[in-house]
């Protein structure tokens, strides 16, 4: 084991079997978001005990398709794309831990075993679905043009069920990409023991957020917004809508380098 090499298993003499290469990682993409409020308690019910709600509109949620290009320092990904292309959605709320406002992942699916693999090592709740979201190019009439009256359209599907479709019409230019997720995480990465009963091996509370961030200018507009749930999934259950906020676009640019250890309950079991 001393001389297998990799970040994430599996570990080979050269490492280049690696799930995930090392950091720091880079991203270039697209989001849009929707924002809504819930009905009250939902939001609570998502929240670890020792996490309380944001103090202001704490029923928020933004619920964000990414589509992502990834690479790790040098590129080489970007040559092979398979390896750094994915798409994901995600539902966002924000809460609050130890007097500190967070923005935190409740619900997350992705299209790639790689980004899997880079969130649970976050704590982000990664599944594997099928997403898709309106692309913007600048050439040719199959795509809007990022101005007034651009329609983008999304949807999130896993284990081949429809759980949630969107329509964002755009209006203007913002000043922001939304409130919800406009905060650095606040994750658990947690591990079962593999003794049964011994509770959780690894359970530690974490923050982290992107650095060198290049950001596009945010658009806002109108938005429409279906959920469902299926037997292997909850998402309009857990999280249902009671009022369009509104919805948002943005072409984004960030670097993760690593999160913050905020406390560390792990058992050595």
């Amino acid at each position: 084991m001393s001389d297998s090499k990799g970040f994430l298993p599996p570990l080979t003499p050269t490492g280049q079997s690696a799930l995930v290469p090392e950091m720091p990682w880079y991203y270039s993409g697209t989001l849009l978001t929707v924002e809504y409020r819930t009905e009250p308690g939902y939001v609570r019910a998502l929240l670890p005990d020792d996490v309380e709600l944001a103090d202001e509109d704490p029923d928020a949620v933004a619920l964000i398709w990414a589509d992502w290009q990834s690479c790790s320092e040098g590129g080489a990904e970007l040559l092979d794309p398979v390896r750094s292309q994915y798409l994901e959605a995600f539902a966002v709320v924000r809460c609050k831990f130890q007097g500190v406002t967070y923005s935190r992942c409740v619900l997350i699916w992705v299209t790639k075993d790689f980004a899997i693999g880079r969130g649970w090592f976050q704590g982000y709740p990664k599944k594997f679905g099928n997403i898709a979201v309106t692309r913007i190019f600048n050439h040719g009439k199959a795509s809007p043009r990022l101005e007034a009256g651009a329609k983008l359209g999304a949807s999130l599907a896993a284990y081949d069920h429809r759980l949630a479709s969107a329509l964002v019409t755009l209006r203007e230019p913002a000043k922001s990409n939304g409130f919800v997720n406009g905060h650095p995480m606040l994750h658990h990465r947690l591990m079962p023991s593999i003794t049964i009963g011994a509770g959780y091996s690894m359970d530690q509370v974490v923050t982290m957020g992107g650095v060198e961030a290049d950001l596009g200018t945010p658009w806002v507009g109108d938005a429409q917004l279906t959920l469902a749930d299926s037997q292997w999934d909850e998402l309009k259950s857990v999280l249902p809508v009671k009022e369009i906020i509104a919805g948002y676009y943005r072409e984004v640019g960030v670097k993760f380098a690593g999160g913050t250890l905020l406390e560390d309950r792990s058992r050595p079991v």
